[in-house]
């Protein structure tokens, strides 16, 4: 199927009941043996952070730690939904340990707004930690070891295809080839010369690192300032398309990445 044009001046597609998904979540996680975590919000929804241990690493070998997050804008269903997938399918490479956060921002899920309900952008406050969904967000990060990758799950409403950010300070073998491959035999590119702005190649953006360029801070850009991951991807599934499949490009993105990672990519950080 093609693209809808259904989004005029703003997402004008889908919703999902987020309580739905996120107790479909925990019901996957249980069932796969993952642990829990519930991450108090001031006057918001709890994070729920789900926890997977790496099995089958060699003997003295460090596990690969992977950080996957979803749901901070609010009108962008296909991440929640990709994070449900991924840990009801829980389909992972030998030896590496998972940390993934389904929902970000469930206020603004509920209210089908890019925001919360304070009209703040999350991926927006990363810098100046306004909102309280980012302070306890960050508040948890700050207690937490470094990742190895890490990959934020969005949406974009006015894009023509899917298409990939890549922070990689450190010159690490770069898997944004492979998971290109891999999504456009599900969901076209946008191959747009200037996407958001930023000169792309055939749907890969590489955004300068300068913290000083950002005056508001993503998700994304906190954790590589922050040391607590050598290598950033955000996924872009373009929202003019049914749900089902930019669900099934985010899935297939960071399987393909990982499967490419584990034998390719940069050594552990452990």
């Amino acid at each position: 199927m093609g693209r809808l044009f259904r989004n005029q001046g703003g997402y004008r597609g889908e919703t999902v009941d987020v309580t739905a998904v996120l107790e479909g979540c925990a019901a996957a996680a249980a069932s796969h043996g993952w642990e829990g975590e519930v991450v108090p919000v001031e006057g918001r929804p709890p994070l729920w952070i789900w926890r997977r241990e790496g099995m089958g690493a060699a003997a003295g070998v460090a596990r690969r730690r992977v950080y996957i997050s979803a749901g901070i804008h609010g009108d962008e269903p296909a991440g929640v939904l990709a994070a449900q997938q991924l840990l009801a399918m829980d389909c992972w490479p030998a030896g590496v340990s998972v940390v993934l956060i389904p929902c970000l921002n469930p206020s603004g899920l509920q209210l089908n707004r890019r925001e919360n309900p304070d009209g703040l952008d999350l991926n927006r406050d990363y810098r100046h930690l306004r909102s309280p969904e980012v302070r306890a967000h960050v508040g948890w990060l700050e207690g937490q070891g470094s990742f190895d990758v890490s990959f934020c799950l969005h949406e974009d409403w006015e894009a023509a295809g899917f298409y990939l950010y890549e922070l990689n300070p450190h010159g690490l073998p770069s898997l944004a080839e492979p998971m290109l491959r891999a999504v456009e035999h599900v969901c076209p590119l946008d191959l747009s010369p200037v996407i958001e702005g930023r000169p792309a190649s055939g749907g890969l953006i590489r955004p300068a690192v300068d913290p000083e360029s950002r005056p508001e801070w993503p998700e994304a850009f906190w954790l590589v300032q922050h040391g607590k991951t050598r290598l950033s991807y955000t996924l872009e599934s373009p929202s003019d398309y049914p749900l089902a499949m930019r669900v099934d490009a985010l899935v297939a993105g960071v399987r393909a990445a990982l499967e490419a990672w584990t034998s390719v990519g940069p050594a552990p950080v452990g």
